[in-house]
């Protein structure tokens, strides 16, 4: 028997991605399967675990409960878009630094989920920390790097906002001096003009 095969339109990692898909395929098989994104791990397959945790317009999901006909024309971000030009997100830079992986299978849905979380909340309590990992398991770790990571990720993005606002604050600046200096020329030709 045939199935009906229907075409999803997705932006996958702010990437225009199709795909024909059976009305039954997950969203974890379609990343995986159909549109080569491997980062996305498929793990108990029920919604327990976490693994498969991916962005849905910016909010974690369980990629193993949602069929892809279902997010057909929103944005989705997997693992691999969380890093931007070459440069590795506060977050995954954070589980780096922090050791707060082993063999790794649960690590992208983590990613995720932590990219969210502190999105919404960028200064979070140990507790707040913790609520929001409890939601995906892990075998290896023991959770404590884990939540490590949680808090220098939140460092790490404080860090780069201040940055950003010492850039923008300079931009403007020279901005401010360049302005001035074109009126004082404009003054200088006019006086000279007269």
């Amino acid at each position: 028997m045939n199935e009906t095969r229907h075409r999803v339109t997705l932006t996958v990692n702010g990437v225009l991605r199709e795909a024909t898909v059976p009305g039954r395929r997950l969203l974890s098989d379609c990343l995986r399967h159909d549109l080569g994104l491997t980062g996305t791990h498929v793990g108990c397959e029920h919604g327990v675990c976490g693994a498969c945790t991916v962005l849905l317009d910016g909010e974690p999901v369980r990629s193993c409960l949602t069929f892809a006909v279902t997010v057909d024309g929103h944005e989705i971000t997997t693992v691999e878009g969380l890093a931007r030009d070459g440069e590795l997100s506060p977050v995954q830079r954070a589980f780096a630094e922090c050791h707060a992986l082993q063999c790794g299978f649960c690590t992208p849905g983590f990613l995720c989920t932590v990219t969210a979380f502190l999105r919404d909340n960028p200064a979070p309590t140990e507790e707040e920390a913790l609520e929001a990992v409890a939601g995906n398991l892990c075998r290896c770790t023991g959770y404590q790097n884990i939540l490590k990571a949680v808090h220098r990720a939140a460092e790490l993005q404080t860090e780069l906002r201040a940055e950003r606002q010492a850039e923008l604050r300079a931009e403007r600046q020279a901005e401010l001096r360049a302005e001035r200096q074109a009126e004082r020329q404009a003054e200088l030709r006019a006086e000279e003009d007269r």
